[in-house]
Formats: structure tokens, C-alpha cells, sequence
């Protein structure tokens, strides 16, 4: 890697993954240039050209993330999740740039009977879903040098996510009803982090899936913290569908990691190791 390729632009940069990233950046030696809102919406052209300029490595963490506020904000969550992602594509062909965008596991249907691989056919059921999966296929069409990383629930420290809400909800909750037919990997940002400073390294190109290794459901998930914290609380198991929700959600997000495993070098933690270090911080 060259002198001049240790400048990262982060996009979203003050985000739960951007943030992570930022530090994973600095102790790997890279210099992270942090672009977020309100000084850079990614949605004003104008804005997106001014972070574009100049930068050799472009890592997209920004996004429209409310995935029932989509639903109402559709045009937003387009703006946001698809168009800028196209119009970075374009500004980064302009300017020879490697673009390393960040995508989800809500651009599969959750209907496979199996781990989704890099290959299988995108089918998302909601409208953050079909945003993100326009953004890749935008980013694909610029023509510009990129990698798009999948990963799928992510939880860090500077920012709400399953986690914080189960931490925050068990402490006036008696009884905690979570849904045991939603089955994933939690994925630390701080172990995203470390694998993007990896991938930068490479830049390789194409699409690639990440997580935790091992997988468990929202509810198995929900008693391990529980457990892990001592919570005294009742968590009962019920489905997604007693739930009513503005989006519809996945209930398979496994992903087969073998693609990314293979550039990594062997496969990710099991996911229990990285939730531990989590709650003690915690």
C-alpha cells in the first residue's frame, strides 16, 4: 500500500459502524477523514462532490437505517440508500477512486432454507430493502472500482440496536416477549471494522458477505445477554407475526461467509466472543 493510499474518506463517519471504523482505521495505520451529516448529507450532490474530491479509498457506512420509518419515507430511504449510492459510483469512476459501500442482509426475502451465499437472487420485502439493494446495483453499474460488503445484525457502541433497546427495555420489564423464528449472526461493528481495514488493504472487488460465526435466534440471543448481565427478567419466545410491524422482516439472515473467509484468511469469531467483550464495556 502507497504513501497516498492511507487516506479514508468515511462517509457516515459518526455512525455505530463508522465510528468503530474511524479508531480500527487510525491503529491500522490509515488517516480517516470523517464525513457525516450536518456538515455532508450524502444526498446533496453538491456535498457528495465535495467528500468525493481528492479521496483515493471511499468507505460508504452512511445510509437511511429505519427500516418501519422507510416504509412512510420511502423517497427518502431511495435518496439516501440508492440514488447517492449511484451518483458516489459516478464520482468515483470520475476520479479513479475504490469505493467500499455497506450493504444488508434485508436485500434477501429470509424465505432460503439455507445460508445465503454472494450468488443467491436478491429479494427483499421491504422498502429499505429494495433501497439498498437499487444502491448496489446502481454502485455496479458506475462502472467505478468498489467492493460492497454485506453484514447483518450489527450492534456498536454509538448507536441503538437490538442490544441497547433489550438492555434499556429489561430495566422496567417484568416479562420481555422476543421473537424466536428470526435467526442471524449479532455482528460486532468493531469486528466489521477490522475486516473493511482488511479488505482495504486488498481491494477487491465484487460482493461479499460478512458476519459472526455461528448463528441464533433474536429470543436465544435476548437470554445470553440476559444471562451475561445477570437481568433479572422473564424472556418469553413468540413470533415475528405477533408483532405487527410497518416493514416486513427476514426470518433467515444466515449468511455463508466462505468467500470472505477465504481473502480473510479463516473464518470470524464465534459470535458469543465479541457480545461478551460488548457487555463488559457495557
Amino acid at each position: 500500500m502507497a504513501a497516498t493510499d492511507t487516506r479514508i474518506a468515511i462517509l457516515g463517519g459518526r455512525g455505530m459502524l463508522g465510528s468503530d471504523l474511524a479508531v480500527a482505521c487510525r491503529q491500522r495505520g490509515f488517516e480517516p477523514v470523517i464525513l457525516d451529516l450536518p456538515e455532508i448529507d450524502i444526498a446533496d450532490r453538491d456535498h457528495l462532490r465535495q467528500a468525493v474530491c481528492g479521496a483515493g479509498i471511499i468507505v460508504n457506512c452512511a445510509a437511511y437505517t429505519n427500516v418501519d420509518g422507510a416504509e412512510s419515507q420511502a423517497e427518502l430511504a431511495h435518496r439516501v440508500n440508492a440514488e447517492a449510492v449511484g451518483w458516489l459510483g459516478a464520482l468515483a469512476c470520475e476520479h479513479d477512486a475504490y469505493v467500499l459501500h455497506i450493504s444488508t442482509d434485508f436485500v434477501f426475502d429470509g424465505r432460503s432454507g439455507k445460508p445465503y451465499i454472494e450468488t443467491d437472487r436478491p429479494n427483499p420485502i421491504n422498502t429499505y430493502g429494495r433501497s439498498k439493494l437499487e444502491g448496489e446495483q446502481l454502485l455496479s453499474k458506475s462502472g467505478c472500482r468498489h467492493c460492497i460488503l454485506r453484514v447483518e445484525w450489527t450492534y456498536g457502541s454509538a448507536g441503538v440496536n437490538f442490544v441497547t433497546k433489550l438492555i434499556q427495555r429489561a430495566k422496567t420489564a417484568k416479562v420481555l416477549k422476543v421473537v424466536d423464528d428470526q435467526v442471524g449472526s449479532p455482528t460486532a461493528t468493531t469486528e466489521v471494522a477490522k475486516v473493511i481495514c482488511k479488505l482495504l488493504n486488498e481491494r477487491p472487488e465484487g460482493i461479499f458477505h460478512f458476519a459472526s460465526a455461528g448463528y441464533v435466534s433474536r429470543y436465544e440471543m435476548a437470554k445470553f445477554i440476559a444471562a451475561k448481565l445477570s437481568i433479572d427478567i422473564n424472556i418469553v419466545p413468540c413470533k415475528t407475526s405477533d408483532f405487527p410491524s410497518p416493514a416486513a422482516r427476514p426470518l433467515n439472515s444466515r449468511f455463508d461467509c466462505s468467500r470472505i473467509q477465504r481473502l480473510l484468511g479463516g473464518p470470524a469469531e464465534s459470535w458469543q466472543e465479541p457480545l461478551k467483550r460488548f457487555l463488559r464495556q457495557l
